[in-house]
């Protein structure tokens, strides 16, 4: 048998006149973890979605284990060993884990025999799951794993995960490493879509780089460093946008604060027990806490996408709102950008739509903000994920609030996106806004934060800005 698990070769596709990938390749070896790298719009996920059988190239070929295949589907790409976890699952929350797994299958469908394999596949794996939950009431890192155990339940050799870590918290990441160092060590072969740097070179065997559609570096992670990547990711003439040092800001009056403010879910359980802060402006605030945690409900609290159940709330009339996930909460991805622009404060409009005023707004968004789109008419879903999150938090600041909110903003960018993002929210707080930033990796958030707000088990509390006092803070070890 080959040692190649999957190879790509000269892969050209476009969509239109936008050539995704020009003569793009990767070689994965069997039993390694193989990361592949690339700038939001790079052509990852358009690759890896060709090797998957969802999509099917213009020109080049594709190999697995060896053999040159022609993929009409990801049945087709599945049948061969095939599977993948996508950044954005797709199980039906109303359907229990188990069915989901079941989900495609052939022949007479039986509760009891689905969830007796599932909890047998759990146990083999390592990959502990409910078989009986219901997906939507899963957590996102236990959602994943049914993801996984749907791909083994194919029989999987090679695991292509997009984005894996980007919504887990950082104990739920260190699992899914260790649980993909086993995989691997047991013959397995992983591809990880990834923008995390650290991530690539503490766990990958070997890297892939692509750049505008174009492979540029393919060697062994233990060859590289940082830099060597960073050069890779952007071009050596392409530098990444600098963060204002935290001292320049100054805070203000306060725009925004809660008074005992708590939040109870349609069960009548509490997710956040009364809560006192204070928001003012110049500064941000950074806010971290575990999923379920109760960070979600404060963050939509103070966005005014969420009432309390009692306490008091005052905000300024003017917020604006970056949600964790643009595709759900912010856009729509058939709408223009001109038509995704007017979906803000539309409750507000009466009469004509102004569209000659909104479409000139959506290009001096997309001018202020780097977006990178053909014009203001062209489809949402057709821009990469970092342009359409510079879209969604451009037309947040076109508004000037007083307040962001800003919850995961940077989730499942590349580096020169992230940076962009925290540039441009760094900014707003130095022009004299308030901005509230949560992001699942500290990273992210500290470097930022004039101060930290933590929630641990429903409960708000205030610590210094550091990894330690987070971390700490986070699993209630104060």
């Amino acid at each position: 048998m080959t040692d190649i698990a999957l190879a790509l070769g000269a892969i050209d596709k476009r969509y239109g006149a936008t050539a995704a990938l020009t003569g793009a390749s990767l070689t994965v070896r069997r039993g390694t973890l193989h990361a592949v790298l690339g700038e939001n719009g790079a052509g990852k996920t358009t690759l890896m979605r060709i090797a998957f059988g969802m999509q099917r190239p213009d020109a080049g070929t594709i190999d697995i284990d060896g053999a040159r295949v022609t993929l009409s589907a990801s049945a087709d790409a599945m049948a061969l060993g095939l599977g993948m976890v996508h950044q954005h699952f797709t199980l039906v929350p109303a359907m229990t884990a188990a069915e989901n797994i079941a989900l495609g299958g052939h022949g007479l469908f039986s509760a009891r025999e689905a969830a007796v394999r599932v909890t047998q596949l759990a146990e083999a794996s390592g990959l502990p799951v409910d078989a009986s939950a219901r997906a939507g009431t899963l957590g996102i890192g236990a959602q994943q794993r049914v993801e996984i155990l749907k791909a083994l339940a194919g029989n999987a050799r090679t695991l292509i995960l997009d984005e894996p870590t980007a919504v887990l918290t950082p104990l739920e990441a260190e699992e899914l490493f260790s649980w993909l160092r086993r995989f691997v060590s047991d013959g397995g072969t992983a591809v990880l879509i990834t923008h995390k740097l650290n991530e690539v070179l503490a766990l990958a065997d070997d890297v892939t780089v692509l750049r505008r559609g174009r492979t540029v570096l393919s060697a062994p992670a233990a060859q590289l460093d940082v830099g060597a990547l960073v050069r890779a990711l952007t071009g050596d003439d392409e530098g990444v946008e600098e963060l204002a040092p935290r001292a320049t800001r100054a805070s203000g009056t306060v725009v925004a604060r809660l008074d005992a403010a708590e939040v109870r879910d349609g069960r009548g359980l509490v997710r956040v027990h009364p809560a006192t802060v204070e928001i003012r402006s110049g500064e941000i605030v950074g806010v971290a806490g575990v999923e379920g945690s109760g960070v979600s409900e404060l963050l939509r609290l103070l966005a005014g996408r969420r009432m309390a159940t009692r306490g008091d709330v005052y905000l300024p009339e003017h917020v604006g709102f970056v949600p964790e996930d643009r595709l759900r909460d912010a856009v729509i991805e058939e709408f223009t950008l001109t038509e995704n622009l007017a979906l803000q404060a539309a409750s507000q409009r009466r009469g004509m739509m102004p569209w000659a005023a909104l479409r000139e707004r959506a290009e001096r968004v997309m001018r202020a903000h780097d977006v990178r789109a053909p014009s203001a008419a062209a489809v949402t879903g057709e821009l990469s994920g970092g342009n359409q999150q510079k879209f969604v938090l451009g037309r947040e600041l076109d508004a000037q609030p007083q307040l962001v909110v800003a919850e995961n903003p940077v989730r499942g960018l590349d580096i020169r996106a992230s940076a962009h993002v925290l540039v441009e929210l760094s900014a707003a707080a130095a022009a004299g806004g308030a901005v509230v930033i949560y992001s699942s990796d500290l990273d992210d958030v500290l470097p930022i934060a004039d101060r930290m707000l933590v929630m641990f088990a429903g409960r708000l509390s205030e610590v210094p800005v550091s990894r330690d006092a987070v971390a700490r803070a986070m699993v209630g070890a104060l």
